[in-house]
């Protein structure tokens, strides 16, 4: 229904996107520099590999139990200042204080101090920051209830949290080169103090701009006190029960599954791919290639692909605009056989273009290393004099499709699932549950992609501590990067195919709820 006009009550003003951008940019920051900080744990700290992986695994298992209780605590609060901002303030300030606290460490500490400083640390971070993020994820829900204007406000907030990915694959150049730091953890401890200040700063602006719906007169809110904690358990689990019979929402979940883990467990075969097969195995070689390639795709999926897909979806629907957007990325993965091969970058270096490119790039960095030099930032420029792996890129403007087009349509989506659950299931609106299930999901998926991306490179002879990989195991290895992200979006594609929230059903439902209980 592309026709139709987003009545004036139902626009969300730009400063609220933007408040509201501002804390997505947040959401993306920290697991963002949190995953790269933690290859820190064993080179800057000295952590055993397996007190490294506990540390990344036990906080998680804390994580996983948390989200649906704050979840539920948000749906059900009654405050002057609305169900979600406290919660969004205080739990931006607490993320920001205890993620600067947990990495300031010592490597001369005993081994056992600092696995029971980061682990301790770690759980108080995750408590912080689910504070934060579930409520503001479950704000985000309710700031609209047009069907459109839904999808453009998850457009812009996925945009600027794009930003964050732009900032991170740069933390370990930065910290790892010494004449920018004196020792990788005096880099840590102190990159951790600056991203720590920033998600405080913007974390808290969504509490004090953004406004969810007027929850005063919402009814069947549950008390929360310690007299009603085994009511109020005993109600999250039916919540839990009620979120999960609703169908249109199992679909979300699944093919969100399948999409972001598929890229999820060969998201670092990209980087193994350019370092052993292109560059044989030498780091150096490889200079900041992998950092420019992750930066070029959160650039090139803010820019350019979320405002295509949000255009997408209101003039086809968000069910079509997640299937051509999951088809185009299939394309992309596909298209990384020619764009990660030697012999085709060799001819494409070879190439009137591909000469004048390198010339070109070479010129500019020539006139800016001076200065990045002087602000200690050497570490950003590229030297393209021996030809440079232009085709890595080639792929990028259609995978960015996959993960752009995920987020942006199934956050919107959920917000109209959350309207078919009033109507079916009656008050309170469940928005914060709904959000934190959905990304409970995520985690738990996440950790097991990781763990199947770790037996992925088991299978195919991928060995860890050698300087080269055999012809065998490369060749392997790029086939599974292509394969594993085609065949789970295929499925998502089959799972979504029969999707039923269709927007004019969306719509009739929207008529419903306010014959029922007028406008919130």
């Amino acid at each position: 229904m592309p026709n139709i006009k987003t009545a004036a009550r139902d626009r969300v003003p730009l400063g609220q996107k933007a408040a509201f951008g501002a804390g997505h940019f947040v959401l993306n920051l920290l697991p963002g520099a949190l995953g790269f900080f933690m290859f820190f744990l064993l080179t800057a700290f000295g952590m055993d590999p397996l007190y490294a992986g506990l540390l990344g695994a036990l906080p998680r298992l804390f994580d996983a139990l948390s989200d649906p209780i704050m979840g539920f605590i948000s749906d059900n609060t009654k405050s002057k200042w609305g169900r979600r901002r406290p919660y969004i303030f205080i739990g931006a300030i607490l993320s920001g204080i205890l993620f600067a606290l947990s990495w300031q460490m010592n490597p001369e500490n005993s081994q056992m101090y600092n696995f029971w400083y980061f682990l301790i640390l770690s759980i108080l971070f995750l408590a912080g920051n689910t504070m934060y993020a579930t409520p503001l994820v479950g704000l985000g829900y309710e700031m609209t209830s047009d069907y459109n204007e839904r999808t453009r406000l998850m457009a812009f907030s996925n945009t600027m949290g794009q930003i964050a990915w732009m900032i991170v694959p740069w933390f370990w150049v930065i910290i790892a080169d010494p004449q920018v730091y004196e020792s990788q953890a005096v880099g840590v401890r102190h990159l951790s103090i600056i991203v720590g200040s920033i998600c405080i700063v913007l974390g808290i602006l969504p509490a004090i701009f953004c406004r969810g719906i007027d929850s005063a007169n919402m009814e069947n809110r549950k008390e929360i006190t310690f007299k009603t904690l085994a009511s109020n358990l005993k109600d999250l689990w039916y919540g839990i029960v009620q979120v999960s019979k609703n169908r249109p929402f199992t679909k979300l979940c699944g093919a969100t599954f399948l999409v972001f883990n598929g890229f999820q467990m060969v998201a670092a075969f990209s980087v193994y791919i350019i370092v052993f097969y292109m560059y044989n195995g030498s780091y150096a070689n490889a200079g900041t290639w992998p950092a420019w390639f992750s930066t070029i795709t959160a650039v090139t999926t803010a820019f350019l692909v979320i405002p295509i897909i949000s255009k997408m979806a209101n003039k086809w629907g968000k069910r079509k605009a997640f299937i051509i957007s999951t088809v185009i990325s299939i394309i992309g993965y596909i298209l990384k056989w020619w764009g990660f091969d030697n012999e085709l970058n060799k001819s494409f270096n070879n190439t009137g273009f591909g000469q004048s490119l390198n010339e070109g790039v070479n010129v500019v960095f020539e006139f800016l290393n001076p200065l990045l030099e002087s602000l200690g930032m050497s570490w950003f420029s590229i030297d393209t004099s021996q030809g440079s792996p232009w085709l890595i890129f080639m792929p990028i403007p259609f995978i960015a499709f996959g993960l752009g087009g995920l987020f942006t349509l199934m956050m919107s989506m959920t917000a109209d699932v959350c309207d078919l659950d009033e109507l079916e299931n009656g008050m309170p609106r469940k928005e914060g549950t709904f959000g934190a299930i959905y990304w409970w999901m995520v985690k738990i998926g996440q950790s097991i992609a990781l763990f199947l991306g770790g037996l992925v490179l088991k299978l195919v002879g991928f060995i860890s501590d050698a300087e080269t990989q055999t012809a065998e195991t490369m060749h392997s290895l790029r086939i599974a990067d292509i394969l594993i992200p085609s065949i789970t979006a295929g499925i998502a594609i089959w799972v979504m195919w029969k999707y039923s929230l269709s927007e004019s059903r969306a719509r009739e439902i929207k008529r419903l709820l306010v014959e029922r209980r007028g406008e919130l």
